[in-house]
């Protein structure tokens, strides 16, 4: 009879899932399925909203990463208003947006993932995390909370709170940075940058205790998406859309922001709340492609600062071509809290971002507008409609998780067939199919949205377990 193996709840994410874990009559797994077991639809009920509290309302997408949904959002806007914002405005954005990603890398690397490297994927799972590793390395503990606290606090110094700021709106930011708050940013950076450094060398240590993983964390080919400057340059914020194939060549360049649609399309299945986008000119589900950390190394020409550069530059030397494993998305993470010190530090001791002048004012010219900005997780897409009063009457939100939805569940397979013994089951092997969705480090509050109908299915059960009646919808 074939059997099931079910991890429920998937652990050390950020958002509710589980995996299905599908073996024959020997043991062996032949399929496996990542759920996302949550809904939350901010795209049907941000309709009939005026556009001016866009940022505001889908900044509460997320209490991890809602500076990044407050910049796509407030991009979406400036198209809508068809206006240029003020030089000023797109560099604190840009300073803010490099805070989250600061603050949100340090989540996921110490608190979330580093326990599987100090412990091993085998290790006691009652010492496999964040207290545990506060007693084995203090010292690490304290760095990630302290990196952390810097990035968080970036954030409050710039957009006034640390969690659902309202800083950035339509046409730029509501005020402008206080000269006694840069000198205070200016002052936490060379904690960042020794945190940072530290962290890296000590990561580039490990890569021996876990070829396995790398061999097997979702190693194989597939398309990378994400930003990209005019020159190929390294982008969080601005910049067209570029795909690389497994090989690092590139597939379709500087795709404008509002013609993602021509390339980007979204399939539903019944098992996930979640969406499975696609590259449209490979077709479902053969159009797989990856963002995010991993896939931002591998689509750019260069990062842009001394520091990142050169460990981009050692990145790169892991695989020739593209670098295809899964396992390496901690690594890129930490070359992106690197790019981040520098980046912050060369934005804030720019004299434009003090002037004044931090928003363009106008009404709505467009009825339609798209913003895109680099999120931790990938690239994040917001689209509005809206109506001659300025009122929402269609969103669509193409979530960085979701980005990665299909290799996420190639990736479970692949783990799980080369890990996953159903005859003599361990609890290091389920922990490594849930360590490979850790390497994504997903947001699953963010990406759970409705496209069309959603699959719903209900059960009516006895007190015996057996399913007397039940109700689908697909």
């Amino acid at each position: 009879m074939p059997r099931e193996i079910v991890i429920d709840p998937v652990t050390r994410i950020e958002g509710h899932s589980k995996i299905t874990l599908k073996l024959d009559d020997q043991g062996q797994v032949v399929d496996a399925m990542f759920h996302v077991t949550q809904f939350r639809g901010f795209e049907k009920f941000c309709e009939g909203r005026p556009l001016t509290e866009m940022p505001a309302l889908m900044a509460r997408t997320c209490g991890i990463c809602p500076v990044s949904h407050l910049i796509a959002a407030s991009k979406a806007c400036d198209a809508l208003l068809a206006v240029e914002i003020p030089l000023a405005a797109q560099l604190l954005r840009r300073t803010l947006n490099l805070a989250q990603m600061m603050q949100s890398h340090a989540l996921s690397f110490f608190h979330l993932s580093s326990p599987d490297f100090v412990f091993g994927m085998d290790g006691d799972p009652a010492k496999r995390n964040i207290l545990g590793l506060a007693a084995a390395q203090p010292a690490m503990a304290k760095d990630g909370i302290r990196l952390r606290q810097i990035g968080q606090t970036i954030i409050e110094l710039l957009a006034g709170k640390r969690i659902h700021p309202a800083w950035t709106v339509a046409g730029g930011v509501n005020e402008p940075l206080l000269m006694e708050n840069r000198e205070k940013i200016k002052a936490m950076l060379p904690d960042a940058y020794d945190i940072s450094r530290r962290t890296l060398k000590w990561f580039k240590t490990q890569f021996g205790k876990f070829t396995e993983e790398a061999a097997a964390f979702a190693n194989f080919p597939t398309l990378f998406m994400g930003l990209i400057g005019p020159n190929g340059e390294f982008e969080y914020y601005d910049g067209n859309l570029r795909f690389c194939d497994a090989q690092g060549h590139v597939v379709q360049d500087q795709v404008p922001n509002d013609k993602y649609l021509d390339v980007i399309g979204e399939a539903v299945e019944p098992f996930s709340y979640m969406k499975f986008p696609y590259y449209k000119a490979l077709g479902y589900p053969n159009g797989i492609y990856r963002v995010g950390p991993l896939a931002r190394l591998n689509i750019c020409d260069k990062m842009g600062t001394p520091g990142a550069d050169q460990e981009w530059a050692e990145f790169r030397q892991l695989q020739r071509g593209a670098v295809l494993s899964s396992f390496h998305y901690h690594y890129a993470r930490l070359i992106e809290i690197l790019y981040c010190c520098e980046m912050i530090e060369k934005l804030i001791n720019n004299p434009d971002i003090m002037s004044d002048y931090v928003r363009a004012r106008a009404r709505p010219n467009r009825f339609e507008g798209v913003g895109i900005a680099e999120a931790p997780r990938g690239t994040l897409i917001h689209h509005y409609k809206i109506d001659r009063n300025g009122l929402v009457t269609w969103a669509n939100l193409v979530i960085a998780t979701g980005h990665n939805n299909l290799a996420m569940n190639r990736g479970v397979l692949q783990v799980a067939q080369r890990f996953v013994d159903g005859n003599k089951l361990k609890e290091g092997m389920l922990n490594r199919c849930e360590a490979i969705i850790r390497c994504y480090d997903p947001c699953l509050s963010c990406a759970t949205h409705a496209y069309g109908k959603m699959p719903l299915a209900i059960e009516l059960v006895t007190p015996d377990g057996k399913v007397v009646d039940e109700l689908r919808r697909v």
